[in-house]
């Protein structure tokens, strides 16, 4: 049944209890869309069917100005079969219909029932998507569908992830095929989106989730959740045996996601039933391992990030690059198909260019995917990418190939890079490199393999190199491996002096019970401090055997504690503390016995420079009491130019352990020192020492405490600034916030009333169109003209009646000069008809002789007001010529009655005698037929010795002579000789040349009449 586009308020109320009778319940489908959506919105209802009927209703949320007119619904109507309204408050849906949201008002769903409200919301904070996709949510539950389309901003992104929490359906447009990727691109990247594609492919993903998809149970219920690891880890073990990949430590959601996909292309509902097609198909595992790759690129993606690395990252790159001439080395994890490793080497080739460093670079590019390889290998793309950079750059970087739709990049850049399949989560990274470029890798990986991989990129960077990361993406904790340089961009510079920390955090240097480091594990850590340092081998071999054999331990500290080397074995002197297993300060760390006297000595030297030294100190480790030496010695720096330490002033803290006898090693349960004294003297002499050392402790106390005081007071002073800081910033940020999001608001009302717009004039172009078409097409010659006679229109085929050029709009009719025939009366004609309101026709010939029909009517609008004249001239001089021709038709029929009725031989021949006319009477004097007459010549007809005498005469008629009647003979058909009187006249054409001659032939002796 089809419905009208409009139907009054009342029926359309009266419509809505359809679904109130109903008791199947059926899914509602809430479209959003913003900026560039009305194209989506025609492509999305063109894709149904005209006799489809899905069961489901649409309901259309869009961005509108509150105080705009929309005609969204009659747009809406024009390409679709389903009835289209606009919202009412309190009405119950019905399937088969579309519902568009009013401007001014905000759209929710509440018992099955749309409710209106007014907008009390700023106009930046007004998202009228994500309000109503959350009450669709609350409301229909599984029953509910979100689609997101062409959009500005993230309105939606909010109400899709409620739509998803109560087992609904969410797609989204494709980006690529959208006016406004934001809104869409905004919800992929939520992960909950279940189809992503063109809005004209949207209703098949729809009929298939109604018909199939809803009817089965959740792919991880309550029962399957209990084997979920297993399945998974099945999952896991194919796609790794199938293509040599671990996504073991990928998100689990997202695998999740990615699984369901699958399954819902090979409509497959049990997650058993899908293990088994993987084991028994190994070309669906590489089309899951496909689906597990996200390959979302182009060229200078996140253009904020490419200005940072642009403005701020490479310059200082280049600058503090040693070698000048050198080589610099760059690394992109996770290339995709290649364009954004392209972008990163056309814009350190151009820094170089700008620093005119004559430095070669040479590009990694990576990813696991090796179809996204070899086509970043080939370097082919379409010549659409020109949007994604300037035309100067891409006309320099960019060649076009024998297909005019496809560009390769210049030969020269890519020979900078090495394209290769690479997993870092297998692999090991490449080193030495000035830049890491891993954008959107890390937001798939879960939180343990990102801690793995950021001191894995640490370890590949040079000093001072450059690691970009993605918008969604940081650095976590690792504030001590890396500096910002634009945190909004997520550009991060390799801090000085870092190596030594990024070891102790990668590899804790507390490997075993005893707290003793491995001597593999110490090489390394030496190798990663003085790797700059150059030796001779025989040099280091000595070095190596004089440090494993002869060396104390020791511990490098800045002036806080915090260790940045170790060296030789300090488990015997140092213990993990409870917490946080990053935190690595030899104060926390010391053991029981050493930590008051080494805080005492490294406060010491701190604050005079002087080296300290504690004998006789009794460290308790693992039940015994070490004998130990404790040295604190200031390091000067200037002995080790190529070790980074950003100035900050170091400390060696040197154990030494004092050797004694093992019956002298006592443990713990053993009697007290002062059990074993044998003499009073040595008991003074220790209480006197006891005394002292209690002395000292009271007096470090007490300047430790007002220390404390004094650093409490000024932090609190500190805290209060930063307190009032922070929050006039972030009210600024607000009030930012704010404007930015009303303007964006703006800007999409605006492209919604602009697209809008558009369609209109596309529309009244086309009628225009039409409208020109059908005047020229009907060849009639128009002329408009205002109130005061003033040409405002005419049609080209005027031009022959009135001398009318384009330049003549506006002027006044009667400064024309026309070709009609007396045409002083055209101009007060056309005032009489519009003072009368009476329409006016006549015929007019014009000089060249053509006659019209000209007609002078009123020129009404649509609403029936009269602003001028309209005059037409219909061509209707074929009219004419048939009028003369069927009057001379007439005369010519008269003459043939004369002619046939007259008793004398009446014959016709033209200029060569041939006979073309033969009257009945000639037919009954001479026997020949009319049929048989004109095949005759006029000399058959002709005695031969008067045929010469006939020439003559021919001849003077020939000459339109007037001949006087005269007599001869002529011959019948039987042969006999008649003697007649014939009077002979020439007929003369409208040209005034003789084009045949007429007789009149009567037998002598006959009167006339018989």
């Amino acid at each position: 049944m089809q419905f009208p586009s409009c139907i009054p308020e009342i029926d359309l109320l009266m419509l809505g209890l359809c679904k109130a009778s109903n008791s199947t319940p059926f899914y509602i489908v809430g479209i959003g869309a913003s900026a560039g959506g009305l194209a989506a919105f025609e492509a999305f209802f063109l894709g149904f069917p005209q006799d489809s009927k899905p069961e489901m209703a649409f309901v259309v949320v869009q961005h509108l100005a509150p105080d705009y007119q929309s005609i969204l619904v009659e747009l809406i109507g024009r390409y679709t079969h389903f009835p289209v309204f606009e919202a009412k408050d309190g009405l119950t849906i019905c399937p088969n219909f579309v519902y568009v949201n009013p401007p001014g008002h905000d759209l929710s769903f509440l018992n099955g029932v749309l409710q209106l409200s007014s907008e009390v919301k700023p106009r930046g904070q007004h998202l009228p998507i994500d309000s109503f996709f959350q009450s669709l949510a609350h409301d229909q539950h599984q029953y509910a569908i979100a689609i997101i389309l062409s959009g500005m901003g993230s309105d939606g992104t909010k109400g899709l992830r409620a739509i998803k929490d109560q087992g609904g359906m969410v797609m989204s447009q494709l980006p690529a095929s959208t006016e406004f990727q934001s809104m869409p691109t905004n919800a992929i990247a939520t992960g909950f989106v279940d189809y992503v594609s063109i809005p004209s492919e949207m209703p098949a993903y729809l009929k298939h989730h109604s018909e199939v998809a809803s009817k089965k149970p959740h792919l991880f219920s309550a029962s399957i959740l209990l084997s979920r690891e297993r399945n998974m880890a099945r999952v896991f073990g194919l796609i790794r045996s199938r293509t040599g990949h671990d996504f073991s430590k990928y998100k689990f959601s997202t695998i999740e996601r990615r699984v369901e996909r699958r399954m819902a292309v090979q409509q497959i509902q049990a997650l058993g039933e899908y293990l088994d097609l993987l084991e028994h198909a190994p070309l669906e595992v590489d089309a899951l391992f496909r689906d597990l790759l996200i390959g979302v690129t182009r060229f200078f993606r996140d253009p904020e990030a490419f200005k940072a690395l642009e403005e701020h990252g490479l310059p200082r790159l280049i600058a503090e690059k040693p070698d000048r001439s050198g080589l610099m080395r760059a690394w992109i994890g996770g290339c995709s198909t290649g364009e954004e490793a392209y972008s990163i080497a056309i814009l350190l080739q151009e820094q170089l260019n700008n620093a005119k460093a004559g430095m070669s670079l040479q590009v990694f590019a990576t990813d696991i995917d090796a179809r996204a390889i070899a086509t970043a290998r080939a370097g082919c793309y379409e010549k659409s990418i020109a949007e994604d950079m300037s035309a100067d750059r891409f006309a320099r970087c960019f060649a076009s190939e024998r297909n005019l739709d496809v560009v390769r990049i210049e030969k020269g850049i890519r020979e900078m890079l090495v394209f290769s399949e690479h997993d870092i989560n297998r692999d090991p990274p490449f080193s030495k490199l000035d830049l890491i470029a891993c954008r959107n890798v890390m937001i798939y990986l879960d939180a343990g393999l990102q801690r793995r991989l950021i001191p894995l990129f640490h370890f590949a960077l040079n000093p001072g190199g450059l690691l970009l990361l993605g918008s969604s993406e940081g650095i976590g904790d690792f504030e001590d491996l890396f500096e910002p340089i634009d945190r909004k961009a997520k550009l991060f510079r390799r801090r000085p002096n870092s190596a030594m920390t990024s070891s102790l955090r990668g590899y804790s240097p507390m490997q075993s019970s005893t707290t003793r480091i491995g001597m593999s594990q110490r090489n390394s850590l030496t190798s990663n401090l003085f790797k700059t340092i150059e030796r001779p081998p025989m040099v280091q071999f000595v070095e190596r055997c004089i440090l494993e054999h002869f060396a104390k331990s020791a511990v490098l500290v800045d002036a806080q504690g915090d260790i940045l080397y170790l060296h030789g074995r300090t488990g015997a002197f140092l213990e993990l503390v409870p917490g946080e297993p990053s935190i690595n300060n030899v104060l926390r760390m010391s053991r029981e016995g050493l930590r008051f006297e080494l805080t005492k000595a490294l406060r010491r030297v701190v604050a005079n420079g002087q080296s300290s030294r504690v004998s006789g100190l009794e460290v308790h480790s693992d039940g015994y009491f070490t004998k130990t030496n404790l040295n604190v010695i200031p390091v000067e720096q200037a002995k080790s130019p190529t070790v980074e330490t950003s100035g900050r002033p170091l400390y060696l803290v040197v154990f030494e352990e004092v050797l004694i006898d093992l019956e002298n090693q006592f443990p713990i349960d053993l009697p007290s020192t002062t059990e074993r004294l044998k003499s009073a003297s040595e008991v003074e002499s220790l209480v006197a020492s006891l005394r002292e050392d209690l002395q000292s402790k009271e007096e470090y106390l007490e300047s430790a405490h007002e220390e404390l005081e004094s650093s409490n007071e000024e932090l609190m002073s500190s805290n209060e600034e930063m307190q009032s800081i922070n929050e006039e910033l972030q009210s600024t940020n607000e009030e930012l916030e704010t404007s930015k999001e009303e303007l964006q608001s703006i800007n999409e009302e605006l492209a919604t009333v602009n697209t809008e717009l558009q369609n209109k004039v596309t529309e009244l172009s086309r009628l225009n169109n039409d409208m020109y078409n059908l005047l020229m097409g009907s060849g009639i010659a128009t002329v408009f003209l205002d109130r005061q006679m003033r040409i405002i229109r005419f049609t080209p085929s005027v031009a022959q009646i009135i001398n009318l050029i384009p330049s003549d709009y506006g002027r006044p009719l009667g400064h024309i000069v026309s070709n009609l025939v007396g045409n002083g009366m055209l101009v007060p004609d056309a005032q009489k008809v519009l003072d009368s309101l009476i329409s006016v026709e006549s015929q007019v010939q014009t000089t060249a002789g053509l006659w019209f029909s000209m007609r002078i009517q009123p020129y009404r609008t649509l609403s029936d007001v009269v602003e001028g004249v309209e005059i037409t001239f219909i061509d209707i001089s074929d009219a004419k010529r048939i009028e003369a021709s069927l009057a001379m038709a007439n005369n010519q029929l008269r003459l043939a009655v004369v002619v046939r009725d007259a008793s004398d031989a009446i014959t016709v021949h033209d200029l060569h005698g041939q006979i073309i006319a033969w009257n009945p009477s000639a037919e009954r004097i001479y026997g020949w037929s009319e049929e048989e007459a004109l095949q005759l010549n006029v000399s058959q007809r002709i005695p031969e010795l008067r045929r010469k005498e006939c020439l003559v005469m021919a001849a003077r008629l020939c000459q339109a002579e007037v001949i006087e009647p005269y007599k001869t003979q002529r011959v019948t058909k039987a042969g006999h000789t008649l003697n007649v009187w014939v009077t002979a006249t020439s007929l003369i054409n409208e040209g005034g040349c003789v084009y045949a001659i007429a007789t009149t032939e009567r037998p002598e002796g006959r009167k006339h009449g018989k």
